[in-house]
């Protein structure tokens, strides 16, 4: 598969499962497998729901919404540590 990109920021979707949300991480394994991270809203009664990392070929945008631009140039701090697969 050739090298897609998908910019962080874009509401998308799993083509298999429809889990959808906002992408917020990109991995890039050595092997050729890319991965991105689906951060979905929260629940409806306004609990976290998990993230979830799928391979790029079972990513699909989801052009109605909008990308998330967050302003993070005075965020220089560590973050959490990366989710385990």
């Amino acid at each position: 598969m050739e090298n897609v990109i998908i910019k962080l920021g874009v509401w998308a979707k799993d083509k298999v499962t429809g889990f959808e949300g906002t992408v917020i991480g990109h991995v890039r394994y050595l092997t050729g497998c890319d991965q991105y991270l689906l951060a979905p809203k929260v629940d409806a009664e306004g609990k976290h729901v998990d993230s979830r990392w799928y391979d790029v070929n079972r990513i699909e945008i989801c052009m109605e919404h909008e990308r998330l631009n967050i302003d993070t140039e005075d965020d220089k701090g560590a973050c959490d540590a990366a989710p385990a697969k």
